[in-house]
């Protein structure tokens, strides 16, 4: 990556001083990736470190939530599953430098990535997202056996309501009507997660992945491998396939055997939505973000709003 940012300079530094306390040689280190978490491969060898730049967590909220991310995920490649695994090479937990704390990870080769793909092209895309979400289903009957616990739809209780505390000192695009209702709207989710089988008997609640599995999966010469368990967390597999689109959740549906309700799915995506209108707390340290989340924050406004009486 030419010209990396000031934080992911940092982030590079900060995963380098930690490499090396552990014994990796971090010579050639080099960014992979730079939004939300800055990515750094410890060249040569074969880690990446995950470094978080724009978390609002507190340190101990945060380091509690890579440790469930870190147990997830290694549970899962120690069964088999087609995931990047925790790094062999270190220990299987967080790992505190300048005030953060990171985690570290395989190295894995992408191939055919969704970059190359045509992005004029929406038929390939939607192609790709098809048979990715195909894949999931895969996934999510690994992660049924998970024997560890976990919270509820985490990624939306509490987080949400965080940022919308930090929205209502700085709103960023939003008007005092958007907050009000995205507030109303949180009370609301936080009624369901309270007592989700009270309102949705039928589903089946089990760990996920928690951030979209067709979208965070890797193509290598050996295979598929999924990534980026970051929110990690129990709750409804419909979660998991927001807005992978009728071809995605038919696709899902022939692999797992299972069908998708669509109630659910339609709520779960509305939920998402309300999760990217509250990533807009974190505008003032990515400006780009903004204009990135417009397009959720309208599809939001133009959606029937969330209450206790449609969930």
């Amino acid at each position: 990556m030419t010209n990396p940012s000031p934080r992911a300079e940092r982030a590079v530094a900060l995963a380098t001083e930690a490499g090396r306390r552990l014994g990796l040689r971090a010579d050639e280190p080099r960014v992979l990736h730079d939004v939300f978490s800055v990515l750094v491969h410890l060249a040569p060898d074969p880690v990446v470190v995950r470094v978080p730049t724009l978390a609002v967590a507190d340190p101990a909220e945060l380091a509690g939530k890579q440790r469930r991310e870190l147990a997830v995920a290694g549970w899962l490649a120690d069964s088999g599953a087609p995931v990047v695994g925790p790094s062999p090479l270190v220990p299987r937990e967080p790992v505190e430098a300048g005030g953060t704390s990171m985690t570290f990870w395989e190295f894995v080769t992408e191939t055919d990535p969704l970059r190359d793909l045509p992005q004029d092209d929406p038929a390939a895309l939607e192609d790709r997202f098809a048979e990715q979400t195909g894949w999931t289903a895969e996934l999510h009957t690994a992660l049924a056996g998970y024997p560890g616990d976990l919270p509820v739809l985490s990624p939306l209780v509490p987080a949400i309501g965080t940022a919308l505390e930090g929205l209502r000192t700085d709103p960023q695009s939003l008007t005092t009507a958007d907050l009000d209702r995205a507030e109303r709207e949180y009370a609301a989710l936080e009624a369901l997660v309270a007592d989700f089988p009270a309102r949705f008997p039928r589903a089946r609640l089990q760990a996920l992945h928690g951030d979209s599995p067709a979208y965070n999966l890797l193509r290598t010469a050996g295979g598929h491998r999924f990534a980026d368990f970051e929110d990690v967390t129990r709750g409804p597999v419909e979660w998991d396939l927001t807005f992978t689109g009728p071809r995605g959740i038919e696709a899902y549906e022939r692999a797992s055997g299972t069908r998708v309700d669509r109630e659910l799915l339609d709520l779960m995506e509305g939920a998402r939505l309300l999760q990217g209108l509250s990533a807009l707390t974190l505008a003032p340290k990515v400006p780009e973000l903004g204009a990135m989340l417009a397009p959720m924050v309208e599809q939001w406004r133009a959606r029937t709003p969330l209450t206790l009486k449609n969930l």
